[in-house]
């Protein structure tokens, strides 16, 4: 049997069965689970996006890496873009699947008026002969955001909600329940001043305004109920900002221009065309890349190779002697997330006033007597970068410092760091929202640079540890002086953790001396 054929057999199939079944059983939980019987409320974009995205490395991770291996590649950044490649052959086509699945199983519903919505099943669609949409009693929420990598665009974000009523006489009322969202956005650097920001948005409100008092939103082919959304939650907040209405719990509806029967798209034709051609790609690589010389003879996969790649994973988040309360406070942030994440907060990013709900850093509040949020704050994360890129930062320092200063003093420590960070933000800052780890972190790689100068380490290792904390903290101070960073919590917990450092070097390095004897 020549190569191809093995690599096909043992490689390439494999793979065709894990992204075809993947495919079909996630698309399958997905309607039954979340269409059909709306099992439990969880985010579009967390289920349609992200999820898919995350089981599909935890798939090929486990299932295909082990047969990846048998593959001689010239080094590990090919290595690294036949896997990801991998990835995205099986994530791609998932997503496009979940927005064809959202739309395609929605039904359309035609009803007269407006309240006839709760005498019919719930569906997704509705189209709607008598209506009156008041542009005068409406809601309005006036909000920004941060995205791009290193929070570099500033989102100017404008949520209208308009009541839907049956006739314009009901303007009388005193109760709403179902509203018309419109989204305005507009996006500039996250560079500027606070001035110019202010200037720019002063600008984008009044650009808008204009629009929509131009703009007949009762010209619009069918509606559509939205989801579960950071959006919903917005049009939910500007709902609450109009003075002529009282809640009750709003149906919030989205109008569409176009026919109904346009609804997916090109969506059905992309699936096919990502699946198709991924997999066509893939094929073709392996075919032209060789067998492990060693591997020729017998291209079988050890039994116990996925046992292994789990514990090779979840090694790290392990307590050990030497390095116990890291792996503790990496994975009590992760929890957290996760909490964060299922309870609908968001995935990559969450918003401001949810942070503050469950113990954000705010000056106002903590003055008001919430003195826990300097400690609670330290625990929560803005997004999925923000905790990666924190706790990888967490890990490293670790690694060294714990070992040094004992797991008793090292978890003390990292809390007392992460309080006087939150301080420093505070002081700085008179009504920004903070949180993340990085402060406490900040206060460990201040220690380590202290115990460094103090020549606490063996001198062959102090160089080069020296170097690398200082492009790191240096790194990172010189990202938060472009914006959306708190740099006064990093410098208070650098400046704590140092001075800390200087204080226990001495009696550090006298007792590995005395050890060494």
């Amino acid at each position: 049997m020549n190569d191809f054929s093995k690599k096909f057999k043992v490689i390439y199939l494999p793979f065709l069965a894990i992204t075809i079944s993947f495919i079909v059983t996630y698309s399958f939980l997905h309607w039954l689970l979340f269409i059909k019987f709306e099992a439990f409320p969880i985010r579009e974009m967390f289920l349609n996006f992200w999820l898919p995205a995350g089981l599909s490395c935890i798939l090929l991770y486990f299932f295909l890496r082990s047969r990846i291996k048998l593959l001689k590649f010239k080094d590990d950044n090919k290595s690294f873009f036949f896997q990801f490649l991998a990835v995205l052959v099986i994530t791609i086509p998932t997503i496009i699947a979940q927005e064809y699945l959202t739309t395609a199983t929605g039904k359309l519903t035609p009803i007269k008026t407006i309240s006839e919505i709760q005498k019919h099943e719930k569906t997704k669609y509705y189209t709607l002969q008598k209506f009156y949409i008041d542009k005068k009693n409406i809601g309005v929420l006036n909000t920004s955001d941060v995205s791009g990598k290193n929070n570099e665009h500033f989102d100017m974000l404008i949520y209208v909600a308009m009541p839907i009523l049956e006739k314009s006489r009901d303007t009388s009322k005193y109760e709403c329940k179902y509203w018309l969202g419109k989204k305005y956005k507009s996006q500039i650097s996250n560079h500027f001043s606070d001035t110019e920001k202010q200037i720019r948005f002063k600008e984008f409100a009044e650009t808008t305004e204009q629009e929509f008092k131009h703009t007949d939103f009762s010209q619009f082919t069918y509606l559509e109920l939205i989801g579960n959304t950071d959006d919903h939650d917005s049009f939910n907040e500007a709902i609450e900002q109009n003075t002529q209405y009282d809640l009750n719990k709003p149906i919030l509806l989205e109008a569409h221009q176009e026919p109904f029967e346009n609804r997916n798209g090109e969506k059905l034709s992309w699936f096919f065309g990502t699946l198709g051609g991924g997999l066509f790609i893939w094929l073709i690589i392996l075919a032209f890349t060789k067998l492990q010389p060693q591997k020729k003879k017998s291209a079988k996969i050890k039994k116990n190779s996925t046992i292994e790649s789990l514990k090779e994973t979840f090694d790290y988040l392990i307590p050990r002697e030497g390095f116990y309360i890291t792996p503790i406070l990496i994975n009590i942030n992760l929890i957290v997330f996760i909490i964060m994440v299922f309870a609908g907060f968001g995935f990559i990013s969450f918003k401001g006033k949810d942070l503050l709900e469950i113990g954000a850093n705010f000056k106002p509040l903590v003055a008001d007597g919430q003195w826990w949020r300097l400690l609670t704050s330290v625990f929560l994360h803005g997004g999925l970068m923000h905790l990666i890129s924190n706790m990888f930062g967490l890990y490293i320092v670790g690694l060294f410092v714990e070992p040094i200063v004992g797991k008793t003093k090292y978890f003390l420590i990292y809390l007392s760091t992460g309080i006087l960070a939150s301080l420093s933000s505070i002081g700085w800052h008179e009504a920004t929202v903070s949180v993340g780890a990085s402060g406490a972190i900040f206060g460990l790689y201040g220690i380590f640079i202290a115990l460094l100068l103090f020549k606490v380490f063996p001198p062959q290792l102090s160089k080069a540890f020296l170097s690398f904390s200082l492009i790191f903290v240096g790194y990172n101070l010189l990202m938060g002086l472009m914006g959306g960073i708190d740099n006064a919590a990093h410098i208070g917990g650098l400046l704590s953790g140092f001075i800390i450092g200087c204080f226990i070097a001495p009696q550090l390095k006298e007792q590995i001396e005395f050890d060494n004897e």
